[in-house]
């Protein structure tokens, strides 16, 4: 069993690190003692220098769905309009996963680029459903962990509040963001952004991350959402190990399938020129390819991330009526890493905790905490 302080330290390892579980039904997957290596990499460097980085800790077997998902017959349904048939597109990405994420850079074009080892991790994720409207769709994604000691026992399940993604139809008004954690609101025209739907990408603490406008796609046997370019922070599995760059430009495509989905990405890692007024990319490092897939598991476990997910929804429904305040209302909008030495997701997940281990849950007191805690991060 894990104590409430080890709890915690393999939940801040989890979040500063993305080292998450190897979690897999395939017999021949690499053994511990054997080199992970990419199925492509930079073949004259080092393959010492590139061995992937990430999550190399173990969970039991898990298995894959076979059949077409309920949400992917859905979608299937003859005489829908387009704006249906992408709401349920989306709705198809809830669900229990399998996650597999890989990050790689392809390019260098710095005159002294060297070759950076490639990242890695695995997830058991559960894709719950916070909102579902004609025109609005918010899903919450939770880690839900259990890993395997040396002696193959798995532990109690570590449960993760993970990233979020909202999507709203039409949407002519965006947070972008604009380098050194700031975000600036942005409108658009209404027939810019007609027939489009906007995906919002928020943090573990719903802070948020980048927005970015795009049409769904819909094919015999897939649907596919294609981002534009947008501005990004760097993610924490860069900025935990590397300050050579500011900031990522990229796109993401996101396509359901019958048993699950994938997200691809295409970023640019970008330094900028401080010497300028403005925002001025003064030079890319590389450029870099990602990859997460979504396979959809059967079988899986997820009591931890249901109860802990129905304690605290009451605590996050308001941290994100806040933030979307804060948004409204300050542009442009920064956001301190640190305040006093801690992250905000570690303050925001300890008030999440403690502010729903008692019923009645106080709406009043609660939103004031969540208040007085973003006030200190946000300017």
């Amino acid at each position: 069993m894990l104590t409430s302080r080890l709890k915690y330290l393999v939940l801040a390892v989890l979040l500063q690190t993305s080292i998450t579980a190897w979690a897999t039904d395939n017999p021949t997957s690499p053994k511990e003692s054997e080199t992970r290596q990419y199925t492509f990499s930079w073949q004259f460097a080092d393959a010492s220098q590139l061995s992937p980085r990430g999550g190399t800790t173990k969970g039991p077997a898990v298995t894959l769905s076979t059949r077409p998902t309920s949400a992917w017959q859905q979608l299937q349904e003859p005489g829908l309009t387009k704006r249906e048939k992408d709401r349920r597109a989306i709705l198809a990405m809830a669900g229990p996963y399998r996650t597999s994420f890989d990050f790689i850079e392809t390019v260098g074009f710095v005159l002294d680029y060297e070759a950076q080892a490639p990242y890695q991790s695995w997830a058991t994720e559960y894709v719950y459903v916070v909102a579902d409207k004609p025109e609005f769709v918010s899903l919450q994604h939770i880690l839900v962990m259990t890993f395997l000691d040396k002696n193959n026992q798995p532990s109690e399940p570590i449960v993760v509040k993970h990233w979020r993604q909202d999507w709203h139809y039409e949407a002519s008004t965006l947070n972008t963001y604009n380098a050194n954690n700031t975000w600036q609101r942005e409108e658009r025209s209404r027939t810019s952004v007609k027939g489009l739907w906007r995906q919002a990408v928020y943090q573990v603490d719903d802070s948020p991350r980048y927005q970015a406008i795009g049409e769904w796609q819909h094919y015999g046997n897939y649907s596919s959402w294609q981002s534009e370019e947008t501005w990004r922070p760097l993610p924490r599995r860069e900025f935990s190990v590397r300050n050579d760059y500011d900031v990522l430009i990229g796109t993401n495509r996101h396509t359901i399938y019958p048993t699950g989905w994938v997200q691809e990405e295409e970023n640019l890692k970008v330094v900028l020129d401080t010497s300028a007024t403005g925002n001025i990319a003064k030079s890319i490092l590389a450029r870099e390819i990602g990859l997460a897939r979504y396979e959809r598991i059967d079988g899986h476990d997820w009591t931890a991330g249901d109860t802990y997910w129905s304690q605290t929804a009451p605590f996050w429904a308001l941290a994100r009526d806040i933030w979307e305040e804060i948004l409204e209302q300050k542009s442009p909008l920064s956001i301190a890493k640190t305040v006093n030495q801690k992250p905000l997701f570690t303050i925001m997940f300890k008030l999440a905790n403690s502010t729903t281990k008692t019923r009645p849950f106080n709406k009043a007191d609660v939103r004031q905490l969540i208040q007085a805690e973003l006030a200190k991060f946000t300017n």
